[in-house]
């Protein structure tokens, strides 16, 4: 297959521009004539719970990390309507399509707790000795008076 009919996600994930449907219609908003007449919002479409090219461990990553963007068949819909453009929404629906399946796929670092070092703790302890002396000295002279 040709390499310009792949969506490239990440060096591990490339989707066939087949499994995306497009739906077009009428943009919101200002631009008259133009605006009601010409389809140029672009709906993309991917189904995530059965497209093919997905691993299964692919699949439920982003059935997880995508739940509150997908219907309950399990499609991911982005919409775009930025420019007077088919063509050029077309291309930035892709783009964010990229861009969303590419974050929800990267696996974030677990953090290991670290306990604080010595140093720290000395800091610590030395600032709560300053802040007693100083209520200290502030009680001492309220007797004194």
């Amino acid at each position: 297959m040709n390499d310009e009919n792949w969506i490239h996600i990440n060096q591990h994930l490339r989707i066939p521009e087949q499994e995306l449907r497009f739906r077009f219609s009428t943009s919101s908003g200002p631009g008259g004539q133009h605006a009601n007449r010409s389809e140029t919002r672009v709906t993309l479409l991917f189904d995530v719970a059965g497209s093919p090219s997905l691993s299964e461990y692919t699949r439920a990553r982003l059935m997880e990390k995508l739940a509150n963007r997908l219907d309950k068949e399990g499609v991911l819909r982005v919409d775009v309507q930025d420019s007077r453009s088919q063509h050029q929404n077309r291309e930035t629906a892709i783009a964010r399509f990229q861009a969303i399946l590419a974050h929800a796929l990267i696996v974030m670092k677990r953090r290991r707790p670290s306990k604080p070092g010595r140093a720290q703790k000395q800091k610590r302890l030395d600032e709560k000795k300053r802040q007693g002396k100083k209520k200290q000295d502030r009680s001492q002279r309220w007797q004194d008076q």
